[in-house]
């Protein structure tokens, strides 16, 4: 989802221009007659960075009689907020609601190539002076911030918020995605195609088994498409929607296949290490023992960053990781003794390869969906482990005891 964090930073002298000026009147207003106020929701389709992978929603906000036309966004944040990225990682920065023309909202936009699709809604005159009334209220410097949570209180579901707890008679909106849908296959949606491989294997790593948990109707609507869609699908005698149109449309993109996989890149390194293990030659025999020690190296430096996601967040969805199982932490210490002739170390590899073994065997049977990617990774692991603890040692099954 979209986050404008340039608008606090460099535009703070035209925010309070536009809270003066446009909403101060729609409070007055609120109080006679609302007809003249038009209210819909803007739909962003996905964009080319990460952090736009998923759309963006927004609420505009349009009045005949004093020509403002506002669009309101819950997905502000500050680059310049004091430890922005430790905050970022930790699950602590707030996010806040601005106000924006539409002209510059529509404009930027437009310049990222990415279509827009308003649904203007259906509210009386009373609900649309509430809803204003609403959105002049949270724009308070008091009420403006709120923590983010990318799946159950976002720029997309604050304003759903909004506009159901306004239809509160109406039925609630219908589900738009298949019974059991789980919340990662719900992003897993924007995620499977070419340019988005890696990052799908990054956030798969990242998130917990929460993530696999089957999503209500309301949960599904932390998309931005998923909203439009169910506001669209309302019923005709109980509409949410009066009519939709596209402000800017763009062609769907042609997506070219893509070789460089983590799927083809693990498995190509498998197959290089196993390959080269095989050789019989002091340089094969130095270079496998030099990558033992970053392979697990790594691996170990992974699996911290896992356990401090989950103990020392707010990331929800960060908990309860499998992904620990393959990443263990305690493999940043072990890294440097890979090449140690110590039972202990040889203990440790056997039970390391073991439970490779028994992850690979339950692999599609555990609370979390893992990554199919991994699959190359945790067999590399396994070898490399098995091989260490069957280094230089004619009797390896005397150091189980």
């Amino acid at each position: 989802m979209t986050h404008n964090a340039e608008f606090l930073t460099l535009n703070s002298m035209r925010f309070f221009f536009y809270f003066l000026i446009f909403i101060f009147p729609f409070k007055g207003f609120a109080q006679a007659d609302s007809s003249h106020i038009r209210v819909s929701l803007l739909t962003c389709s996905p964009g080319e960075d990460l952090y736009s992978t998923f759309g963006h929603t927004a609420i505009r906000v349009t009045d005949s009689i004093s020509h403002s036309d506002i669009v309101y966004n819950y997905g502000t944040f500050d680059f310049n907020d004091n430890g922005f990225y430790l905050k970022f990682i930790r699950g602590k920065l707030l996010y806040c609601l601005s106000a924006e023309r539409f002209n510059d909202f529509r404009d930027e936009y437009q310049m990222d190539n990415r279509s827009i699709t308003e649904q203007e809604l259906n509210l009386s005159t009373s609900e649309k002076s509430v809803l204003v009334q609403k959105l002049a209220i949270n724009m308070l410097p008091q009420n403006r911030y709120y923590k983010y949570d990318f799946f159950l209180d976002n720029c997309t579901t604050r304003p759903r918020d909004l506009i159901v707890n306004l239809k509160k008679s109406l039925p609630p909106l219908s589900s738009v995605m298949p019974a059991g849908t789980s919340f990662r296959e719900a992003f897993h949606v924007y995620l499977n195609n070419s340019k988005a491989w890696w990052s799908k294997l990054g956030i798969d790593i990242l998130l917990g088994a929460r993530c696999d948990a089957v999503m209500t109707t309301a949960q599904q609507q932390f998309l931005p498409d998923n909203l439009m869609k169910a506001l669209d699908s309302s019923s005709p005698e109980h509409q949410y929607v009066i009519s939709e149109k596209q402000l800017y449309d763009i062609p769907a993109p042609v997506i070219s296949k893509a070789i460089f996989t983590p799927m083809f890149v693990f498995s190509l390194l498998l197959i290089l290490i196993v390959v080269i293990s095989s050789l019989k030659n002091n340089v094969a025999g130095s270079f496998i023992r030099g990558f033992d020690g970053v392979l697990f190296f790594f691996t170990g430096l992974l699996g911290i960053c896992l356990v401090l996601m989950w103990t020392a967040t707010d990331h929800q969805m960060c908990r309860n990781n499998f992904n620990l199982v393959w990443a263990l932490p305690s493999h940043f210490v072990m890294a440097f003794f890979t090449n140690s002739k110590k039972k202990w170390v040889k203990k440790y590899f056997a039970f390391t390869a073991l439970l490779m073994m028994a992850l690979l065997i339950s692999w599609f049977f555990l609370p979390q969906q893992m990554n199919n990617a991994l699959l190359p990774l945790v067999v590399l692991l396994l070898f490399r482990a098995t091989k260490i603890f069957y280094r230089k040692d004619a009797n390896p099954l005397s150091n189980l005891v």
